[in-house]
């Protein structure tokens, strides 16, 4: 099973996308915070230039996961996808510090800000241009389920609310609040943090061959339960890999069915899952009534 083109495409431009949108705005953001000295400038700066390394990273590994399955890997190349999405957490984590430490020295330290209007402009256009970006990303983790890209959406709302931040304290800053600029960097500071902590637990559920949610497996066992002539079905295990779901199950089949027949109630099966779930990869087994697991023994008072 090989990734649908259409899904290829999408996950490739998001993330070209991705780091075209970061180095534009560190660029922007790079010279409003030299001729302005913000240091909430400074953390958005920082976090957008850490943005483009994880966007290329993600890109390098969209690239790779996109591979079809080989001879030395034949379940393919998804897990990539979770790894970049290690990589962004450990790039988003270290802003985080680097921003935390210059707010701090800051509000210890403050200084006048100047040229606002500029940070302010800069500002503005970074949260049309990222509000853009976010609108793409949501469409295309709709439609193909990638786990890299909504890794690099769930970091690029982060800087939704971070850009928010800084032009509220540029605007503070202008009256002559001058902590505030500094008080917001270090609320950012951790609010990149927890965006990181929450993109290496995802990663590591994948990494670690998670379930999918309870729902969905119960949706595919009462979908096997519906084709005709299937008894029932257990050991249902999924995981996910990529944009791929691979889904393993054992098949209840009465015990004098042919092999053929056998065999086209499995695909039958195989069929159902994958009209609800494209992205699904299903592995069946069937089992005669007589090999079933018993139930577990009930202990006698």
């Amino acid at each position: 099973m090989t990734v649908l083109p259409q899904h290829a495409r999408l996950m490739r431009q998001a993330s070209s996308a991705a780091l075209v949108v970061a180095l534009a705005l560190a660029l922007a953001k790079a010279v409003a915070w030299w001729l302005s000295g913000s240091v909430s400038l400074l953390a958005g700066l920082t976090d957008s230039l850490l943005d483009g390394a994880a966007s290329l990273l993600n890109l390098i590994a969209v690239h790779y996961s996109l591979r079809p399955a080989d001879d030395d890997h034949r379940y393919g190349h998804g897990k990539a996808e979770a790894l970049a999405g290690l990589g962004q957490a450990l790039f988003i984590g270290a802003s985080a510090v680097l921003v935390g430490v210059q707010g701090v020295e800051r509000l210890i330290n403050p200084q006048p800000l100047t040229s606002e209007s500029l940070g302010i402009a800069v500002m503005l256009l970074s949260l049309a241009v990222t509000v853009a970006l976010l609108m793409f990303q949501r469409h295309v983790v709709k439609v193909t389920g990638s786990t890299a890209i909504r890794a690099d959406s769930l970091h690029y709302r982060s800087d939704l609310l971070l850009n928010s931040s800084i032009l509220l304290a540029l605007f503070l800053a202008s009256f002559g609040w001058l902590q505030i600029d500094a008080i917001f960097a270090i609320g950012i500071a951790f609010y990149i943090l927890w965006s990181a902590i929450s993109i290496a637990r995802e990663a590591g559920a994948v990494l670690m061959d998670k379930e999918l949610s309870p729902d969905v497996s119960e949706h595919m066992h009462n979908l096997v339960c519906a084709v005709p002539g299937v008894l029932g079905a257990h050991d249902l295990r999924t995981r996910i890999s990529g944009t791929r779901w691979f889904v393993q199950l054992h098949l209840e089949l009465p015990g004098d069915l042919s092999l053929s027949k056998a065999h086209a109630l499995c695909e039958q099966v195989e069929d159902a899952i994958r009209a609800e779930y494209p992205q699904a990869e299903v592995l069946v087994h069937a089992d005669p009534p007589e090999v079933l697991p018993a139930p577990p023994a009930v202990a006698q008072p």
